[in-house]
């Protein structure tokens, strides 16, 4: 009987992932991957994963179905390769997605490491994403429900991980993960899904990176395109591309962030047209399939989470590159994002964003 390691994180979807993992056959050990640091109560309350309630929740839901479950202390690990990046890429002038990150360092990195030591034959998720076998190669496909499909945070999973993980809700939707949970009684088929990013509970990324460093952002100049001062920043890392709420101008004309320069300190802002953007640059590109086209290719790319995808060329640079070249002007490129391609509903590969378009 081949054995899985769940990763159990209190919620309904994981927990519904072990029910299913166990009803296909599999030897199941469950387990809670402790992240964050401590959290006050209040501020974690219903809005973060990683508390003390939700391995308790975990815990549960592997008692009713008969098998151990660990809670594995990660918490370095996540402030080393996961919260640590996320501050000095904010304090760079980019803006990060964690989630990417967690998946390649903890989710599918240190995971998998454990399900080794423990003779686990695969690691199971609640992620909505499907895997594919084809000839012996891996393909990584969205999930089918079009609301809930987590591919894009995907795309740095390799061959060899894309054998060992198992996605059981890729083709479920959220209402008959949450019916199958109460028609086995699972005390979380309920709760709600955690909010924001879970080490930023609040969604105030600011005050998490100053608490974390002991160091206040540095104010500095708002500036115009042609480098004339319009005002005051309360700090780099409170502003991303495409922002236009929060500047504190006063001005009656709407204006938007649209570049961030650590090296000045500076703030540049402009008119809404002026943030549309025809192509952009990703580094450290990642290809599912283990292998670069020599060509270039056309894809449907998104460059944040929740994005529709959009038509565009990818075109294979040197180091490691892809430079993207879209149909229609692109709102808002934005540094530290991630560009994922798909082809249909295969993921391609993706890469961090690091600049769109010509320089401002």
């Amino acid at each position: 009987m081949n054995c899985a390691l769940i990763a159990m994180s209190g919620g309904v979807d994981s927990a519904v992932a072990a029910l299913l993992t166990r009803e296909a056959g599999y030897a199941c050990v469950g387990c809670t991957m402790k992240l964050c640091p401590d959290l006050p109560c209040d501020a974690a309350e219903g809005r973060s994963c990683c508390t003390a309630d939700d391995a308790a929740d975990a815990r549960s839901v592997a008692f009713r179905l008969g098998m151990p479950h660990y809670v594995f202390n990660y918490t370095e690990r996540f402030r080393k390769e996961v919260i640590g990046p996320f501050i000095e890429a904010y304090r760079s002038g980019q803006t990060p997605n964690p989630c990417v990150e967690c998946n390649r360092s903890l989710k599918f990195g240190a995971l998998l490491e454990r399900a080794e030591e423990l003779g686990c034959d695969c690691v199971v998720t609640g992620h909505y994403a499907r895997i594919e076998e084809r000839e012996g190669v891996y393909d990584l496909k969205k999930g089918l429900d079009p609301a809930r499909d987590q591919s894009y945070v995907l795309y740095m999973l390799s061959q060899r991980q894309l054998a060992r993980i198992r996605f059981p809700l890729g083709a479920l939707c959220k209402s008959e993960i949450r019916a199958i949970a109460a028609a086995h009684g699972f005390r979380n088929a309920g709760k709600p899904d955690s909010q924001d990013i879970c080490f930023v509970p609040e969604g105030d990324y600011a005050a998490v990176i100053e608490r974390y460093t002991g160091q206040e952002a540095a104010p500095g100049d708002f500036v115009d395109r042609d480098g004339r001062v319009l005002g005051r920043h309360r700090g780099l890392i409170r502003y991303t591309v495409g922002q236009h709420r929060g500047l504190g101008l006063g001005t009656h004309e709407r204006l938007c962030v649209l570049a961030i320069d650590p090296a000045a300190n500076t703030v540049t802002l402009g008119p809404e047209e002026a943030l549309y953007r025809t192509e952009l640059t990703a580094g450290d590109f990642h290809w599912i399939s283990g292998e670069a086209p020599t060509e270039p290719l056309r894809c449907a790319v998104r460059t944040r989470y929740r994005q529709r995808e959009q038509e565009a060329l990818a075109v294979p640079l040197d180091g490691g590159r892809v430079k993207i070249v879209f149909d229609q002007p692109q709102r808002a490129i934005t540094p530290g994002q991630s560009a994922v391609l798909y082809a249909g509903d295969t993921v391609l590969g993706g890469g961090i964003i690091q600049k769109g378009g010509e320089d401002i």
